[in-house]
């Protein structure tokens, strides 16, 4: 082979990468384009609906439970009919559901719709990071399933811009409105999203049964990556889901009113890119185990400060700081997933490992409403959130393999 065509083959990969990149990172925007925006849309419905602590609370919980309902059942599939087809589906489903969640006027219709929502989403992620870790080069999985992850980043500053400009002036149903275009992307992603190659060339993943594949994920072989993973899974979407879905509520409890938290809570959010950049080049230098532990310890300790914050100043730096380590823990969290197993049970896998972690994203929002309620502060509650997180660092260190650049199988 001469140098040119070398060259030549690098370049075309290259492309292809980034092509796959940006048109899976365009969805996972619209994902979280969605999430920011409820977290801004349940404050706002909080001082419209006259709705106590605890019923906010189930708004989030509720979209959870549909987050793990839709992980569980879409990841299997994706091992059946493809991770293509399945992210397509899942972005149709959550965006068609959000729309219409526009045209509420109760709370339990809200929360019907949301819970479809939930399923859409919590399908689409697992899904996507699947696809794009079987489709790159073994060197560089990590580094671009992070970067994919920075999407989420991008998509959380929309939702906090439409949030600030959007919302007080034209209202929280115009907001959620915007958040049914990407059914429209669905249709683009029909001829310019590739399947996963190794999903493809494994014929056998469509004669397996859905039981072969549960029973083998549990299976001696990757007992100890399963149980690492559904512990890791658990403490960050609980920590996760129970801290930032009460940001802007948090914020306007310690005296701010509305447009302003909003405010605060767009400057916290632009400190996750750099979260995701940072753990993107860290992950391929020193690995999955590192970032995860690293950024996990960082993401406890600003939690610890953030809720026992006094000063405007103390509460916006470890805000940004909370972003900063959180997101990146992320980003190592997705690149990390699909490479326990092999690509015959990985949409599985991993779904079942999401899907594990949506139960504590229901238990997150519940816990701060019901602490709320019961004359809880914050500082307290985040306390709770801190030690969650450093129990799912003990599991990475303790039971987690680190598999930077392996082949995957």
């Amino acid at each position: 082979m001469t140098t040119n065509t070398v060259t030549t083959n690098k370049v075309q990969q290259t492309i292809s990468r980034n092509k796959l990149l940006r048109v899976a990172g365009v969805g996972w925007l619209f994902d979280a384009m969605d999430v920011g925006i409820l977290s801004f849309v349940i404050a706002a419905l909080a001082v419209e609906w006259g709705l106590t602590p605890s019923q906010a609370g189930w708004i989030g919980s509720v979209n959870s439970i549909g987050m793990a309902v839709g992980a569980l059942i879409f990841g299997v599939l994706a091992d059946k009919v493809g991770r293509k087809q399945i992210f397509m589906w899942t972005l149709v489903l959550f965006s068609i559901a959000s729309g219409l969640s526009a045209f509420t006027t109760t709370l339990s219709a809200f929360m019907a719709l949301r819970f479809l929502v939930g399923m859409g989403l919590g399908g689409e992620l697992p899904v996507a990071s699947t696809l794009v870790s079987e489709s790159v080069e073994a060197k560089e999985r990590g580094r671009v399933v992070v970067l994919l992850e920075s999407f989420w980043a991008a998509g959380w500053l929309i939702a906090a811009l439409i949030s600030y400009f959007v919302i007080p002036s034209w209202g929280w149903r115009i907001a959620l409105l915007l958040t049914a275009i990407p059914a429209i992307y669905a249709i683009y992603l029909r001829w310019h999203l590739p399947d996963s190659p190794q999903f493809v060339v494994k014929a056998e993943s469509k004669k397996r049964s859905v039981v072969q594949n549960v029973r083998e994920v549990w299976s001696k072989k990757y007992v100890r990556s399963t149980l690492m993973l559904w512990v890791l899974w658990f403490t960050v979407v609980f920590s996760y889901y129970g801290m930032f879905l009460w940001l802007p509520s948090v914020m306007v409890s310690k005296g701010f009113d509305m447009i302003t938290s909003f405010k605060y809570v767009l400057i916290m959010t632009f400190a996750q890119l750099p979260g995701y950049f940072t753990a993107a080049w860290f992950i391929e230098k020193f690995g999955r185990k590192f970032v995860l532990v690293s950024y996990l310890i960082g993401t406890a300790v600003s939690a610890f400060i953030f809720g026992n914050a006094e000063t405007m100043v103390v509460l916006l730096t470890s805000g940004m700081f909370l972003s900063f380590f959180n997101l990146g823990a992320w980003g190592a969290l997705y690149a990390y997933t699909p490479e326990q197993y092999p690509a015959v049970i990985r949409g599985t896998g991993a779904g079942m490992a999401a899907a594990v972690g949506r139960i504590g994203g229901i238990f997150g929002p519940l816990l701060v409403g019901f602490l709320l309620t019961a004359g809880y502060d914050i500082g307290f509650i985040f306390a709770i959130f801190c030690g969650a997180i450093i129990i799912g660092v003990v599991g990475v260190i303790f039971l987690g393999q680190e598999t930077k650049q392996i082949q995957l199988d």
